[in-house]
């Protein structure tokens, strides 16, 4: 995956809150069992901490601003996004949201855009204070996705994906097709408690994979604004089996086998290794979000 050089990064869409601190207050997962708990039950590439339970049940602090706001200072062009790991995704968010954009206003919609947070160790958020074991998630409640960066290495290491720019990549498209699903409300459907197979918890989870591989087939054609040319300038086929198989690593079925010795599909809350493939290469297939009907 390349980003065009002299395109301008608009840094706007991304909040580096590294380095700072929840103040007045505590994120209530830590590490360790937590964590492992976490692992287990699959709930990596998700929706905000209130629907894991994860809240402190009383009123969460925002983020404070971090003094390091490293993305700010360093991710101004292409050039940076093709030679840093922040700025890549920097990069990615800035031309998933162009897509969506235009996307909506083909269809007569508006798409409201989202920024992501980028965090460390844990973060105060509209849906609870939540830490990095969690993963990436989505929340509903402040419209913002929260990102820590050392989950891409978990991603290799602990879930045994190839990794690559373009798994980071299919990690953030997927939040944002969280984001979409908000603005269309859909999102909500995953709000009823049940999980398995078939639940509508899996289904919201496989159509937002579905939806970046929407994003992923047009990534390089949809134009940055500020240049009318594509912010992604080529994706290979390599980068979309390295999405492939980091939609593989965090299927129920591959964590549940490798943390509890067993699969069982009554609790899924994300879907098989293989659903999430097959609805991510749908959506990279097609390029038509009306194919990402998980519910049919």
């Amino acid at each position: 995956m390349q980003f065009d050089d002299d395109a301008d990064l608009d840094t706007s869409e991304v909040q580096d809150v590294r380095g700072s601190r929840i103040p007045g207050g505590r994120a209530t997962v830590g590490g360790g069992a937590a964590a492992l708990i976490a692992l287990l039950l699959g709930l990596f590439f998700g929706v905000g901490p209130d629907r894991l339970g994860l809240s402190s049940g009383e009123e969460e602090p925002a983020t404070t601003a971090s003094s390091l706001a490293q993305v700010q200072q360093t991710c101004r062009t292409g050039r940076d996004a093709n030679a840093k790991e922040d700025c890549r995704i920097v990069a990615v968010v800035n031309s998933v949201q162009d897509f969506w954009d235009q996307e909506f206003e083909r269809r007569s919609g508006t798409y409201t855009r989202s920024p992501t947070v980028l965090f460390g160790n844990q973060v105060g958020t509209a849906c609870g204070a939540a830490t990095s074991a969690v993963g990436p998630f989505y929340c509903p409640a402040d419209r913002k996705v929260y990102l820590d960066l050392g989950f891409f290495e978990e991603l290799r290491t602990r879930f045994g994906a190839s990794g690559g720019p373009f798994a980071q990549a299919y990690v953030v498209a997927h939040e944002y097709g969280h984001h979409v699903q908000d603005l269309m409300g859909t999102l909500s459907r995953s709000q009823d408690g049940r999980t398995g197979a078939t639940s509508n918890a899996v289904r919201v989870e496989l159509q937002a994979d579905c939806y970046a591989g929407v994003w992923a087939h047009h990534a390089t054609t949809t134009k940055d604004e500020s240049t009318g040319r594509p912010l992604i300038t080529s994706l290979m086929a390599a980068d979309i089996r390295d999405g492939l198989d980091a939609a593989a690593a965090v299927g129920d079925d591959r964590i549940q086998e490798r943390y509890q010795g067993r699969v069982t599909p009554e609790s899924w809350t994300h879907g098989s290794a293989k659903q999430r493939q097959q609805w991510f290469y749908e959506g990279y297939r097609t390029g038509d979000m009306a194919r990402c009907n998980t519910f049919r």
